[in-house]
């Protein structure tokens, strides 16, 4: 077992990208920044996603070894045990939800549920039912409000708003990825395309769901969202950086191949990162 297995093991770019949303929106919620609440929250989010990325790979080691993409994991080829990655993830998890409930009780919470849906719900439903990507998309849109109740205490509508803009964000990114891995996905009996199949109707609901992502990120410019606001500059870009979203998700309707597919994929990871930070500079430039 090295370093870099465990590093592996809890897929540590990916939780960072995800404890990113966090950070961005404790950015966006706080009134007086408070070092001690945004270390907590960024220490706490690293190890609840970890945690939950390792149990979904307990859970789906079998199934990783079937899969070109996951075969080279740290469980299915034996570089830690399962029961060391268990654990690990327990260890994690507990101090990551005590660092978080620190902050306060609801953060925490809200990261108990995120870990509980994507293990006990998500992971298992991946092999029966498309749906599953509806409920995986729960806990991956939590963290774009934890914090902001990090910040505030409250899960008030600009809380809310923020989990919107990232639940909708994920259907076209999701299944972009979906539709290029889709032959390996079928090895194990994952179910992750909303009609199982690359067919039209899947496109059409890529390019619905970005739209709908585009809508959710433009209506803090409405003042409907409480202390949650986007100015008219702000509106501009975001509307600019989710035209080019929309624009990938057209082409991949026109031309439904892997190589759109996976271009769209690199436009939401864009989308989300650019939309993210035009809201954080937005509220400290106006």
């Amino acid at each position: 077992m090295t370093i870099k297995s465990l590093f592996d093991l809890t897929k540590f770019r990916l939780t960072l990208s995800v404890v990113f949303s966090s950070f961005i929106s404790y950015m966006l919620g706080f009134k007086e920044f408070d070092i001690k609440v945004l270390m907590l929250l960024i220490f706490g989010g690293i190890f609840v996603v970890a945690a939950s990325n390792i149990y979904n790979q307990i859970i789906e080691r079998d199934l990783d070894a079937l899969m070109s993409r996951t075969k080279n994991r740290p469980l299915p080829t034996n570089k830690v045990s399962v029961n060391t990655a268990l654990i690990l993830a327990i260890f994690l998890t507990v101090i990551g939800l005590v660092l978080l409930y620190i902050i306060n009780p609801k953060v925490a919470l809200l990261a108990a549920v995120s870990i509980f849906l994507y293990t006990s719900v998500y992971t298992p439903l991946k092999l029966i039912t498309p749906l599953s990507v509806f409920v995986g998309a729960v806990p991956g849109a939590i963290p774009f409000m934890l914090g902001w109740v990090a910040a505030t205490g409250e899960i008030g509508i600009e809380a809310i708003m923020l989990f919107l803009m990232q639940f909708f964000w994920q259907f076209p990114h999701f299944w972009s990825i979906g539709w290029m891995q889709n032959k390996d996905y079928e090895k194990a009996g994952f179910k992750m395309l909303p009609t199982g199949k690359k067919d039209r109707s899947t496109t059409s609901q890529i390019l619905f769901y970005s739209i709908w992502a585009v809508l959710m990120s433009i209506i803090p410019a409405f003042n409907l969202t409480g202390d949650l606001f986007l100015s008219i500059y702000g509106l501009g870009l975001v509307l600019i950086i989710g035209l080019f979203l929309i624009f990938y998700a057209v082409k991949l309707f026109i031309k439904s191949t892997d190589l759109n597919a996976k271009k769209l994929m690199l436009a939401s990871i864009s989308y989300l990162t650019l939309m993210q930070i035009v809201l954080l500079l937005d509220k400290f430039l106006r």
